[in-house]
């Protein structure tokens, strides 16, 4: 460091820096800091700014890149002035560290036509798959072999969505009929649930921090309707229709309100007692095919999370769920990202305005899965053009394309420490993406044909994969 300040004789000098939280809110006023400080020194201060009693990590980025060399170093590399300020975004990261999945740890057989949809339990326990034979399977993730096979569908099961209580499972046919089951035994809840006319195209449970224990679930239908359903009661409680085709996608958000994507261009949000439409939002020039919510990882786990804490009560479990939301979406409005047919996408703050927050393109092909990471900085788009891209998650600002698929990307599922990102494609693959360098980090292959679905669990332990092949397989790190 000396013999290079006395060359230069740049390091000696100040920066004028101003750190800044990723919603842009200031922390403090801008200050000088040393040349020589690099994330380090960074995060020292952060942690004293903010009076954490615990140091945390953070990571530091300037203009959507992260910062992983001294401040001197950068400025130099990027030929920044230094008569300007500069701002740095520092992002809270994970305290844990989820390692990369790198190996099939187990294939299983017991599917006989094509896995359509995999699901790990909110606590990461238990796994579920739906498939073309019309039936759904749980796994013992133990000792990686079949446990039971939920039979009752007399069609191709197309969807699935465990409570965020972990207490039931809901899958959905392509003959639109539902069925819970009781993932303790496998056996159905009572009979199946009718009403949709056509094929089920997504299910989406009421939060936990609103309601414990899960009872409400929405599923939105092919026949242009979404219904409320409550597995007590079992029957339909609520229809939501408006829509004029399709409804291709549906969330229940942290805040207590639904919103349905569909084929008629339209993101609609609906309340929950009447059903009531509040706001309608436009834009897209074709098909919504994809939906994803800032806050989606703490609304699928509730009040589990990698410390494996075990709930005695209903009421214990809303209170940690109600506190794991907030904590996430801080003083920012739930955000929700749409992916689209026209090959673009767009972030919305529904509760704030009907307008979108920002249009995102570059993707040559239809965006076919959006998702938000865990906590929330970052969106990631899987589409037929063979690639995944990597937005801010709060500016929607471009920030990398991951290319390396040589088919179109079916699905994508997020670490749970936010750092690395899975993606499953056409051609018969898996890859692991690392966000920090933006590279691929592990190629996965293994599948005999195309990859329909992937799930990282929530405890981020374990990678599920299912497709064409009819095998599920288990990834290990």
């Amino acid at each position: 460091m000396e013999v290079e300040g006395e060359v230069q004789g740049e390091f000696s000098n100040n920066v004028m820096c101003l750190l800044i939280d990723p919603e842009g809110s200031p922390l403090g006023a801008p200050m000088f800091l040393p040349q020589n400080a690099g994330p380090k020194e960074l995060q020292q201060m952060v942690n004293k700014l903010l009076n954490n009693e615990e140091r945390l990590p953070y990571a530091f980025y300037v203009s959507d890149k992260e910062l992983v060399v001294q401040l001197g170093s950068y400025l130099q590399q990027h030929k920044v002035s230094v008569e300007k300020v500069l701002t740095i975004v520092y992002q809270p990261q994970a305290v844990f560290r989820i390692r990369p999945v790198n190996r099939c740890s187990s294939t299983i057989a017991g599917h006989t036509e094509a896995v359509l949809s995999v699901a790990f339990s909110p606590d990461g326990k238990q796994l579920a798959s739906g498939s073309g034979d019309t039936t759904v399977r749980l796994w013992d993730l133990n000792t990686q072999t079949p446990l039971f096979t939920c039979t009752g569908h007399k069609n191709w099961v197309l969807c699935i969505a465990w409570s965020p209580d972990g207490k039931h499972l809901v899958s959905g046919s392509k003959s639109g009929e539902l069925q819970c089951w009781d993932p303790q035994t496998g056996k159905a809840s009572g009979n199946p649930l009718i009403g949709h006319k056509k094929w089920i195209t997504g299910i989406s449970w009421e939060p936990v921090h609103l309601k414990s224990p899960s009872r409400r679930f929405v599923t939105s239908s092919k026949d242009g309707d979404a219904r409320i359903w409550d597995i007590t009661l079992r029957k339909c409680v609520i229809c939501l229709s408006g829509h004029t085709l399709a409804v291709t996608c549906v969330k229940w958000g942290g805040d207590g309100v639904i919103y349905t994507g569909s084929q008629d261009c339209v993101i609609k949000v609906w309340e929950t007692s009447q059903g009531k439409l509040i706001r309608e939002l436009k834009g897209h020039g074709h098909w919504v095919n994809s939906l994803a919510l800032s806050t989606e990882y703490v609304l699928r786990t509730g009040a589990f999370d990698y410390t494996r804490k075990e709930y005695s009560s209903p009421e214990e479990m809303k209170e940690v769920a109600l506190q794991r939301y907030n904590k996430m979406k801080g003083n920012a409005p739930e955000r929700l990202v749409s992916g689209s047919d026209d090959f673009t996408m767009f972030l919305w703050e529904p509760a704030v305005s009907k307008h979108p927050k920002t249009r995102m393109t570059g993707h040559q092909q239809l965006v076919n899965h959006v998702y938000f990471s865990p906590d929330g900085q970052w969106i990631a788009s899987a589409s037929f053009d063979k690639s995944v891209k990597l937005w801010n998650g709060i500016t929607g600002k471009f920030v990398a394309a991951f290319r390396g698929h040589v088919g179109p990307v079916y699905q994508i599922s997020w670490s749970a420490d936010s750092r690395l990102l899975l993606s499953g494609s056409k051609d018969s693959t898996l890859k692991v993406w690392d966000i920090r360098t933006q590279k691929l980090k592990e190629d996965l292959p293994g599948h005999a044909d195309e990859v329909f679905a992937v799930d990282w669990s929530p405890d981020g332990e374990k990678v599920a994969s299912g497709g064409r092949d009819r095998v599920l397989k288990l990834w290990m790190s």
